[in-house]
């Protein structure tokens, strides 16, 4: 029996991991690096150890410091969650020579699964079917074609090449992309199927020689081969779902499967599939299959590490499950991870977190509460936030509205982006595949219309006057800038995403209504600074309520509630219609210092891998300046003009801030680039 259990792993899956042990009574220990001191997981168990360092190949990556926290906290088992350590074989033969239980499969199974090329070959070998694949570019002439690392998952290093000019740099880009993931380099090709669709299969195993699949799941729609929405069961007819079973059941007694995996296959529009991989570990998305089985799948996990047998008869798959991942990116900065303060994390009518839903509802997996900090360090995946319906459609309406009611403030999200795709059309009658993303780009739009962030606005200034009339010492009862004679309107600017600004302009009447309203945008850069309003009313709006943290506004006869939360300067809106999130600019503002006309900012904090250019070099638009790492993913910078690199200031391998200059490109013409003079024109 395992008494007390270490997790080798963080954030979210950790917490998943302790929400059983706590029903089961078994003890936890979570281990943390000082970037997760403060973290939620390591407040929930039992006992937690330090590992010393932040990044994680100083801690989570660390063999000899994960036995020895295990050790000093006397802990008989180690769970490894998922990523990190889940499928490095070595470290779980390194747990079981140390005398503790490995929850997961036996070294030699994670070292089989864990070369692609060698499973590919040896679950051919079962009947499992498999798409042609190439270890090297020679003689590869059938376009398009998927460039894979051979050590890992989760889209890292995987590339898409459409024609040979693109392939040797496209496989070299994989290879440090692997290599930083997951310490292995090694990549491999295989043929591209267009409008495939991603499914794989649930299966488990015992000691007592017993495969079983528990259900299988559509995990389709990706961006950057990394799955985003994911529902169980797949949309699939029975004679193609039991085909699968049965392959994903061939896979696991092929290698003597042990614990809980994930079979992932490519399923073709005309019904063939083929084999993608074996997971050997729990996948991101195993609540959808918890919710339609009923089972605890970490507690079977624990169940057969123990050396039991599975139950003897399984639970029937009911309704429909579906799973976002809310992760921390910016579309503004081309969905690159984010960073920041989660000042509120609030999704509403969640009924259950980690499991326990035993109605149809919803389900919230979340690493992180309010106030915890998103760095740079880690993965970009937030919290897991999942449905379960009747129905499809049920599961679809009930997570699209829980989501967009969400209130996450501090750090920019994908959320927009996920009830997008929820909400449209194509997701509506299942016309999914790997490739939705590219073809729907009306699903990155944002879910508060531009037209209207004005009212978002006009509400901020609103409650800050509401809070500032509230906290004033004289005259709380009278309304904001009220006057006997009346004067010009009170004004308030706030800076938005993309760099812009909105500003506000109204005045209240003696009675508090609002007696005239006003705005306008312009671009925070322009050498002008904002355009004065016209003058005069935006008819339509009333006022109906506002206190500092509500306001009420009557919108051609419409009452709309907004709900406002501000932390210093920033300003957090949520409306009928969607979010917003402002930044309240000072009325005087002092100077800044200015940075070199040209100069190329981080967008993120990271290291400088590679410098392709040199100072005095001419570039054009668009050519690669440098490769910035940050959560484990690579963004080039780019050229944004033709021109000459003027400075470089940070060299490959430096550490960056946010705002730091990565480069100055000069754009002015060369001289030979300026046209020489008309000698027919006259001089004067």
């Amino acid at each position: 029996m395992i008494r007390k259990l270490l997790v080798a792993n963080r954030g979210e899956i950790a917490r998943r991991v302790f929400a059983t042990c706590r029903a089961l009574g078994v003890e936890t220990v979570a281990v943390h690096s000082d970037a997760d001191a403060a973290e939620p997981f390591v407040g929930e168990a039992d006992q937690a150890v330090r590992l010393p360092g932040s990044t994680p190949t100083e801690t989570y990556l660390r063999v000899d410091k994960i036995l020895d926290a295990a050790r000093r906290s006397g802990a008989d088992a180690v769970h490894p969650g998922y990523g990190f350590l889940a499928e490095n074989a070595e470290f779980a033969a390194a747990v079981t020579d140390a005398g503790l239980t490995w929850v997961g499969p036996p070294a030699k199974v994670i070292a089989a699964m864990g070369d692609k090329l060698a499973a590919k070959a040896m679950l051919a070998e079962a009947g499992v079917p498999m798409l042609p694949s190439w270890t090297d570019t020679d003689g590869i002439s059938d376009f398009p074609v998927l460039v894979k690392a051979s050590a890992g998952g989760g889209g890292r290093g995987m590339r898409i090449v459409r024609d040979a000019a693109g392939l040797a740099e496209a496989v070299a880009s994989a290879r440090r992309e692997a290599a930083a993931a997951f310490g292995d380099g090694t990549v491999f090709i295989e043929r591209y199927v267009e409008r495939g669709r991603h499914v794989e299969v649930q299966i488990f195993g015992d000691a007592h020689g017993r495969v079983v699949a528990l259900g299988d799941r559509e995990c389709s729609i990706q961006r950057r081969h990394q799955k985003i929405v994911e529902e169980a069961p797949a949309v699939v007819p029975e004679q193609v779902r039991t085909a699968l079973h049965e392959a994903a059941v061939a896979a696991g007694r092929a290698v003597d499967y042990l614990g809980a995996g994930t079979v992932e296959f490519l399923l073709a529009p005309g019904g063939e599939f083929f084999f993608l991989e074996m997971n050997t570990r729990l996948q991101v998305e195993h609540p959808v299959t918890e919710l339609c089985t009923g089972l605890d799948l970490v507690g079977l996990q624990l169940l057969v590490a123990e050396g039991e047998p599975l139950p003897a008869t399984l639970p029937v798959s009911t309704g429909h499950a579906i799973e976002v991942r809310l992760c921390a990116e910016d579309a503004g900065a081309g969905w690159r991870p984010a960073t920041g303060t989660l000042h509120r994390f609030t999704v509403p009518a969640v009924a259950a977190e980690f499991g326990g839903l035993t109605r149809p509802g919803l389900r919230l997996d979340s690493g992180v509460v309010a106030g915890s900090v998103v760095g740079v360090h880690y993965d970009s995946m937030l919290a897991k936030l999942i449905a379960w319906g009747r129905t499809r459609a049920e599961a679809t309406r009930l997570l699209s509205t829980a989501l967009a009611r969400a209130e996450l403030h501090g750090v920019t999200t994908n959320r927009d982006l996920l009830v997008r795709v929820l909400r449209s059309s194509a997701f509506a009658a299942v016309e999914i595949d790997t490739g939705f993303l590219d073809r729907h780009a009306e699903v990155f739009t944002a879910l508060l219309p531009t037209s209207r962030l004005p009212l978002a606005a006009l509400a901020a200034a609103l409650a800050a006057a509401a809070q500032r009339r509230a906290t004033a010492p004289v005259l709380a009862g009278l309304p904001s800038g009220w006057r006997n004679v009346p004067a010009v309107p009170q004004t308030t600017r706030f800076a938005v995403t993309g760099g812009d600004e909105i500003e506000v302009r109204y005045r209240l009447d003696r009675t508090g209504r609002l007696a005239e309203w006003s705005s306008t945008s312009a671009a925070s850069d322009s050498p002008d600074g904002p355009e004065a309003p016209e003058p005069g009313v935006e008819p339509g709006v009333a006022l109906v309520v506002a206190t500092p943290e509500r306001v009420v506004l009557d919108v051609d006869g419409v009452r709309c509630a907004y709900r406002v939360h501000r932390v210093g300067s920033a300003v957090f809106v949520d409306g009928p219609e969607g979010a917003a999130s402002l930044a309240e600019l000072p009325r005087l503002p002092l100077p800044t210092a200015e940075v070199a006309a040209g100069s190329l900012l981080a967008p993120l904090p990271g290291a400088v891998t590679r410098v392709h250019v040199q100072v005095g070099q001419r570039v054009t638009a668009g050519e690669p300046l440098l490769t910035l790492e940050a959560m484990k993913l690579e963004h080039p910078v780019l050229a944004p003009t033709d021109g000459v690199v003027a400075e470089l200031p940070v060299p490959a391998g430096g550490q960056v801030q946010t705002g730091a200059v990565l480069a100055v490109i000069d754009s002015s013409p060369a001289p030979g680039d300026l046209e020489p003079p008309n000698p027919e024109e006259d001089p004067r």
